[in-house]
């Protein structure tokens, strides 16, 4: 029997936006009770910076001239929107398992809007954890060169990549109930496109054979693309860095596309 809760009709923009900030509101009350999402995702960017910018900032250096620890500023900041996958991924999946899908399916509320509005309360942590970071960061040493325009932009490509970087959880926690299983991927993830890119070193500095790979990893030209608009040291680019606007236009808009059609399908499955 089909009732009407099953059938629904796409809700108006302003509705949409209305419920998915009702779901952004609820999702940072839990943080109020539970801060430990937001030291999660801020742990792994300020544990690099001390380590790789201040502990061994005398062995590592980079080509040219250059203050190291403004070099690598970047790719710390970068991590800081990788670092969201995982807290992401499991509140998705929590979520799934204790049945609040089914309380969902039973409230006048646009399905797209419960996922929109985990996006939207996690971009706001994510940004939160992202000036704990910077402040940090200012404190190492870390200083942008550019006017605001500049500086505005850079922010606005970094939102960008979390933002894309958040549905990549949502998708993960869609398809992957078992916490573990979330928590290690996240991590290798997190570990992997970072340094495998140029956020913490020259590409060229790499062996030969993975110098390909960190020349067409996306996060290289995010990280790129930062530096430049930052004012802060570029090394030699190569492979999506030489185009970092196109290849951040066209890889950002492709994960996202592909995330929030995979997500919306596995949740409409999920709920009916």
């Amino acid at each position: 029997m089909v009732t009407l809760t099953d059938i629904r009709r796409p809700a108006p923009p302003l509705a949409l936006l209305t419920e998915s900030l009702a779901v952004a509101g609820r999702r940072l009350r839990r943080l109020r009770r539970g801060p430990g999402r937001l030291i999660g995702i801020v742990m792994n960017p300020l544990i690099s910076m001390i380590v790789l910018g201040y502990l061994f900032q005398g062995s590592l250096s980079i080509s040219g001239q250059g203050s190291y620890q403004e070099y690598i500023f970047a790719g710390v900041a970068v991590q800081t929107g990788l670092a969201g996958i995982g807290p992401t991924a499991v509140a998705i999946a929590m979520d799934l398992r204790g049945g609040l899908v089914d309380r969902f399916r039973s409230m006048p509320i646009s399905r797209s809007a419960v996922l929109a509005g985990h996006t939207l309360g996690d971009l706001v942590v994510a940004l939160v954890g992202l000036a704990v970071v910077t402040a940090f960061a200012l404190l190492f040493g870390w200083r942008p060169h550019t006017d605001a325009l500049g500086l505005a932009a850079g922010l606005a490509v970094l939102t960008a990549f979390m933002y894309a970087m958040l549905w990549v959880g949502v998708a993960l926690g869609m398809f992957s109930r078992n916490l573990e299983t979330i928590n290690v991927f996240a991590g290798l993830v997190t570990v992997l496109l970072t340094f495998l890119s140029n956020a913490f070193q020259s590409v060229d500095r790499l062996p030969p054979w993975l110098r390909p790979v960190a020349e067409w990893n996306p996060v290289s030209a995010v990280v790129t693309a930062l530096r430049r608009l930052w004012g802060n040291p570029v090394t030699a680019a190569g492979g999506s860095a030489r185009h970092e606007t196109l290849t951040i236009a066209v890889s950002l808009g492709a994960v996202l596309a592909l995330t929030v059609l995979l997500s919306l399908r596995r949740y409409r499955s999920a709920a009916s």
